[in-house]
């Protein structure tokens, strides 16, 4: 038997070392929050107080905390072009939602496990099981469109108003969660994270949230409006939850709920509820078809909308061409057109083991007559090279491209595969094309800058920073550009703005302490001008009070304390 460790030992993990304080935190708020009963919960009323609990800044805080502490366990996935896929589609949602100006923020957590939940400010976290399970982007759109109907409604703060106020730190609760699940065990070191996340501090669903059948029936009603608005299929709500509820049943006897269905509750009446309202959708909206670059887009709309009565907006009309009418045919689906490629990376960058992988997809190319489609062939392409099989890799995505010469993930992978197979100047040439096909991109530019810093060298430093310093003023909270900028800026010998961003990645990797030794190690630097000076000024300023109120709490940086 191991020796008992100490929060002040070197060896002591932080989990053990929180775990005490933070899941008193938890339960000290959760006796304190009263258990509401289920009641209507309709649109919020005027006289409601749940706005004035917390500021919108004060929400967007909470959930940019959330996000920082999750990073920092692990949990998420922080991928450019599944984010950027995640992020593309979540845009659209939120355009088409009761509040259209509320910000999102969209993020992918490689736990297996079905779930998906939405918390303070907008933060919206799915899952990589659920896009593992969802057979086509509909479905995933219609979790999402749930999710986001929460955060209109204001379920989420309706449930931390019920909490004391000023109880402890919000925060607190969910790391508490966190740390609780993580010490649970269960078949992967995510299990029930999700599902005990959702219990901490009124953040969550279910537990703590305590969710009344009104407003998950008020979140599954305007979250298809939003999904028909969106052009996705209103049927795949209910085919979902009827999928999933299928799958609990044929696993009884020790299968393991899924957290999605412990916190999305799900029955028969919800299910017909759900098809009844997609029925409806379909009778009382119509498709608008409209002229996009490279094609046509379909969308559901409301008759009664002015925007139709714009003569700006073309409509029915004899002497117009067929694919510019409005009609009331079947939905278009396929949503981004991306969903495949971006499962397939999923399965992979989500794997345990590339032992597990690899059976993984014999088990795919076993079950599939035809054997793997292009996207399982493009996930099995990207396993390999992430197993140092790059020249394996490298053929399998020439003749892949061959079939999709505009498909950007493919392209992307063959670049990185050439790179790491000895041809870095072909993979350079091929990536400064994609450069110039999709200028500004985010994939392109991150994917790309971490080839050169993996090439090394001064001149392939100061190429990738030239290359990302256009996208320096929109990439403050993106901690993956912050790493790479940081990166680099140290090969290229610009020291001063490497050490910038390496602070910048350790506070939103959730290490402020870490950020704050940096910068103010920074600001001693005889080579900073008064502009960097006032910069770095500004950021102790504003991290200075999130590390303070830690300390506070009890909450150090195990990392530092082993110094």
């Amino acid at each position: 038997m191991s020796s008992p460790q100490h929060c002040g030992s070197p060896a002591a993990p932080r989990s053990s070392c929180l775990r005490p304080l933070l899941l008193s935190a938890a339960l000290t708020l959760a006796l304190a929050a009263p258990l509401a009963s289920a009641q209507d919960s309709k649109l919020p009323d005027i006289g409601s107080s749940a706005g004035e609990l917390l500021t919108p800044a004060r929400q967007a805080e909470y959930g940019g905390m959330m996000l920082r502490e999750l990073r920092n366990y692990g949990f998420l996935l922080d991928d450019p072009l599944v984010d950027d896929w995640l992020q593309t589609m979540g845009a659209r949602l939120g355009s088409n939602s009761a509040q259209p100006r509320q910000s999102y923020t969209f993020f992918m957590l490689r736990d297996r496990q079905i779930n998906a939940f939405a918390t303070l400010g907008g933060y919206v976290g799915v899952n990589a099981g659920l896009v593992l399970t969802a057979e086509r982007e509909d479905e995933v759109a219609a979790v999402l469109s749930h999710e986001i109907a929460h955060v209109t409604q204001q379920h989420v703060l309706r449930g931390v108003e019920r909490a004391q106020r000023d109880q402890i730190p919000i925060l607190l609760g969910m790391l508490a969660a966190v740390v609780a699940a993580q010490e649970a065990g269960g078949n992967s070191s995510g299990d029930a994270t999700m599902a005990a996340i959702t219990s901490g501090m009124g953040l969550m669903q279910q537990r703590q949230i305590n969710y009344t059948r009104s407003n998950e029936s008020e979140a599954d009603r305007l979250g298809i409006r939003t999904l028909a608005r969106s052009g996705y299929d209103v049927d795949a709500m209910a085919g979902f939850f009827e999928r999933m509820s299928a799958s609990m049943r044929g696993n009884a006897g020790g299968y393991s709920v899924p957290d999605f269905l412990q916190t999305h509750p799900v029955n028969t009446t919800r299910i017909s509820e759900a098809k009844a309202r997609a029925e409806q959708m379909k009778k009382d909206t119509v498709l608008l078809t409209t002229e996009v670059p490279g094609g046509v887009r379909q969308e559901r709309v409301d008759p009664a909308d002015p925007a139709l009565s714009d003569p700006l907006v073309r409509r029915n009309n004899p002497l117009l061409p067929s694919s510019m009418q409005i009609s009331v045919n079947s939905l278009s689906r396929g949503g981004t057109g991306q969903f495949e490629w971006a499962r397939e990376r999923l399965r992979v960058l989500s794997a345990d083991t590339p032992g597990e992988l690899a059976t993984e997809y014999q088990n795919l190319q076993r079950a599939q007559k035809s054997g793997l489609n292009d996207a399982q062939r493009y996930g099995l392409a990207l396993a390999r090279l992430r197993n140092s099989g790059a020249a394996e890799a490298r053929r399998d995505l020439t003749e892949l491209l061959k079939d999709h010469p505009d498909n950007l993930w493919v392209a992307l992978a063959l670049a990185e595969s050439e790179s790491r197979s000895g041809q870095p100047a072909q993979a350079n040439a091929r990536f400064d094309a994609l450069l110039r096909q999709h200028p500004g991109s985010r994939p392109v530019a991150l994917t790309y800058a971490e080839i050169l810093n993996e090439q090394g060298g001064r001149e392939a430093g100061q190429r990738a920073q030239a290359m990302l310093r256009p996208l320096l003023s929109q990439s403050g909270n993106d901690p993956v550009f912050q790493q790479r900028y940081a990166r680099a800026s140290e090969l290229a010998g610009d020291t001063l703005r490497a050490s910038e961003a390496y602070a910048e990645a350790a506070f939103l990797n959730g290490r402020p302490e870490q950020a704050l030794m940096q910068l103010q190690a920074l600001k001693k630097q005889p080579a900073l001008d008064y502009v960097g000076r006032a910069r770095v000024d500004a950021r102790i300023e504003s991290i200075t009070p999130t590390v303070l109120e830690m300390r506070r709490q009890g909450i150090n940086d195990p990392e530092l304390e082993r110094r």
